[in-house]
């Protein structure tokens, strides 16, 4: 039997303090469950623990920010404390812009200022901002066409065509290993 959201006992909000490299005395409220209560036209492949595991960013995106979300997530994590390492994604490529290119162009929200994974751990975290959420999954919706062009010019499961749009896919939590 499916539970009626109606009867589901109220989340209690939790403040969560973020002091990283990039950000000192934030707040934020967790108000839905983990991993739950999604909107209904958010569906992705994966969970930021199973990309980190796989290998996204180079290893470079979630070294200082550990506090922040659960342990679990990093035990598996390919993180480089180093430099950028493109050999830690899973194509072993690079893939997707930098994060100065993602602020010139305005894609930087100033609550997530490492871009739009920092605000999918947030989100699939339990934290919601309603038009913050909006915009950042009208962008992941439109990155989709990046599956698209992958199916359309590549054989199904020849992991060799494509690699760099099929990392950018696995770091927008797309499975581009299921194209």
């Amino acid at each position: 039997m499916t539970p009626n959201p109606a009867q589901a006992p109220k989340l209690k909000a939790k403040l969560v303090v973020v002091n990283d490299r990039m950000q000192r005395g934030y707040r934020y409220l967790l108000s839905a469950p983990i991993g739950r209560s999604f909107a209904a036209d958010f569906t992705p492949d994966l969970t930021p623990k199973a990309m980190l595991a796989l290998g996204v960013f180079g290893g470079k995106y979630m070294t200082d920010t550990r506090k922040e979300f659960p342990g679990r997530w990093f035990i598996n994590a390919k993180l480089s404390f180093g430099a950028r390492d493109p050999s830690l994604n899973y194509f072993g490529v690079n893939a997707g812009s930098s994060l100065s290119e993602w602020r010139e162009k305005g894609w930087i929200h100033p609550d997530d200022p490492r871009g739009w994974f920092q605000w999918y751990c947030r989100y699939y975290m339990g934290r919601r901002m309603p038009q913050e959420d909006d915009r950042q999954i009208k962008r992941w919706k439109a990155f989709r066409r990046h599956a698209v062009q992958i199916s359309k010019c590549c054989e199904t499961g020849d992991l060799t065509c494509r690699p760099r749009q099929r990392q950018a896919l696995l770091q927008w939590a797309y499975d581009s290993r299921r194209l």
